[in-house]
C-alpha cells in the first residue's frame, strides 16, 4: 500500500516513518512539508493512504482535501486541535494523536487492511478498466460550514447544480461544494453517472423507476424517493444507456 506523509515539522514525518519501517505492507512513496507540495504529491503518485497533520503553515490539511478531486484514505496525525478530531471522528477513517503510539498505529493498520480486502472483493475488474474518472468505491471530501464528511461516490444519489455551486445528496445531508456541474460531470464515471438535464447529475446505480414524461422526456425516480426529469435531448442518451 503506497502512502504519502504530509506533516510540516520534520521530526514528526521523522518519527511516524520510524514506526511504518515494521509494517512491510506499507511503502513510503514520499513526504511533504506543505498543502500545495502535498497536492502535487498526491495527483501525480496517487497514494493509497495518506497521513496528514491538520495545522500547518499557509493552509491546513482540511484546505488541502477541498482542493483535490481524489481523496485517497486519510489518516489525520494531530497533537491538539480537539475540535477538528469532533469533526472528523466519525467521518475521516481514522485520526492519531501525537505523539503516535505504536499500538494505536498498528490498530489503525489493522482496520485498514480489513476494509481494504473487502473493497478489493467488491471492485473487481472495474478499478483497472478506468484510473482517469470516479467512480462509485472512489471518496470525495465534503465541507460545508462546520460540518465535514468523507463520502464514497456510490452513496450520492444525485448532484444539483445551484449557481456556482453543487448540492450533493447522500445518506439525509445535501451540503453544497464549491464546483460547477460540468466540471463535476467531466471527472465522474459515465458508465455510472448520467446529466439528466441542466442542472441533475444522477447515479445510474440509484434509479428505481422510470416514466415517459412531458415533450418526450422522462421522469427518474431514484431510491431515496427523488423524482428527477430527464430533458427530452438526454433521453435518447439514457434510454441507450439503461438498455431501455
Amino acid at each position: 500500500m503506497k502512502a504519502l506523509i504530509v506533516d510540516d515539522e520534520r521530526l514528526a514525518r521523522q518519527e511516524l516513518k520510524g514506526l511504518l519501517e515494521n509494517y512491510e505492507e506499507i511503502n513510503i512513496i514520499g513526504e511533504s512539508n506543505n498543502a500545495d507540495n502535498a497536492k502535487k504529491k498526491i495527483e501525480s503518485l496517487k497514494p493509497d493512504l495518506v497521513f496528514l497533520d491538520i495545522q500547518m503553515p499557509a493552509k491546513t490539511g482540511f484546505d488541502l482535501l477541498e482542493e483535490l478531486s481524489f481523496v485517497p484514505k486519510i489518516v489525520f496525525t494531530t497533537a491538539y486541535d480537539e475540535y477538528a478530531l469532533k469533526a472528523f471522528e466519525v467521518n475521516a477513517f481514522d485520526y492519531l494523536l501525537k505523539p503516535i503510539e505504536q499500538d494505536r498505529l498498528d490498530d489503525c493498520l489493522k482496520k485498514l487492511a480489513k476494509e481494504s480486502h473487502v473493497e478489493e472483493s467488491e471492485e473487481g475488474e472495474e478499478a483497472s478498466t478506468n484510473n482517469s474518472r470516479l467512480g462509485p468505491s472512489d471518496q470525495v471530501f465534503v465541507k460545508d460550514g462546520d460540518r465535514c464528511w468523507f463520502v464514497k461516490l456510490s452513496d450520492v444519489s444525485a448532484f444539483e447544480s445551484e449557481g456556482n455551486y453543487v448540492r450533493v445528496f447522500f445518506e439525509n445531508n445535501k451540503p453544497l461544494i464549491l464546483k460547477s456541474l460540468n466540471n463535476l460531470e467531466e471527472r465522474l464515471d459515465e458508465k455510472h453517472y448520467f446529466r439528466a438535464n441542466r442542472k441533475f447529475i444522477i447515479n445510474l446505480d440509484w434509479v428505481d423507476s422510470i416514466e415517459n414524461w412531458f415533450n418526450g422526456g422522462l421522469r427518474v425516480s431514484l431510491k431515496d424517493g427523488k423524482q428527477i426529469e430527464v430533458s427530452r435531448r438526454q433521453a435518447a442518451k439514457f434510454k441507450d444507456r439503461m438498455s431501455l
